[in-house]
């Protein structure tokens, strides 16, 4: 863990010397500045008290780099091509368990011939377009504004059934690390 170098930077961007940390938490500079530079490990409650003088949350520090917030940029998105056909999909999120992204689908266009299921659970809000979904036995239309969700494991479709594009976002929680093409 990069614990010290986290409260180095949160310290520097709240314009906080050492000394004004030490003062308000009795750690002596010479502590502070091992903590910083990763030198020594300090208690959850040595921590504890180090957060609160940054008023952030003790968890934050706790944080792996990769489980803090993660930025996508509008230009900087990852588009790839889904099912058979090819829809044009804008992935939104970058992080491990939780994906968010942009589907379009053109006028007739699915996520597949038939059925699929896969790890996971799938919400769906239709930004624009008519859309039809079933899973199972169940199905139903969507228009814009409209939202479903599910458990992915049993077999699903999703269907522009509309004579113009549909967008639709979707978003999916996985318990294992991030798989492609899960829609």
């Amino acid at each position: 863990m990069d614990i010290g170098s986290a409260i180095r930077t949160i310290r520097k961007r709240k314009n906080m010397t050492i000394a004004q940390i030490c003062e308000a938490t009795g750690l002596s500079q010479g502590f502070m500045s091992q903590v910083e530079t990763n030198k020594t490990s300090p208690s959850i409650s040595t921590l504890e008290s180090i957060a609160n003088t940054l008023k952030i949350p003790l968890a934050y520090l706790l944080l792996q780099k990769e489980e803090r917030m993660s930025i996508v940029r509008n230009n900087e998105r990852r588009i790839t091509k889904s099912g058979t056909d090819d829809l044009n999909v804008e992935h939104l999120s970058s992080t491990n368990h939780v994906r968010m992204m942009i589907v379009e689908f053109p006028p007739g266009a699915s996520t597949g011939k038939v059925p699929h299921a896969h790890e996971g659970e799938e919400v769906h809000f239709v930004i624009k377009g008519k859309i039809y979904a079933e899973q199972g036995e169940d199905f139903a239309e969507f228009e814009e504004g409209d939202s479903f969700s599910w458990h992915a494991c049993t077999p699903h479709l999703v269907k522009n059934i509309g004579d113009q594009p549909a967008t639709v976002l979707i978003t999916v929680y996985t318990e294992t690390q991030r798989q492609e093409d899960l829609i």
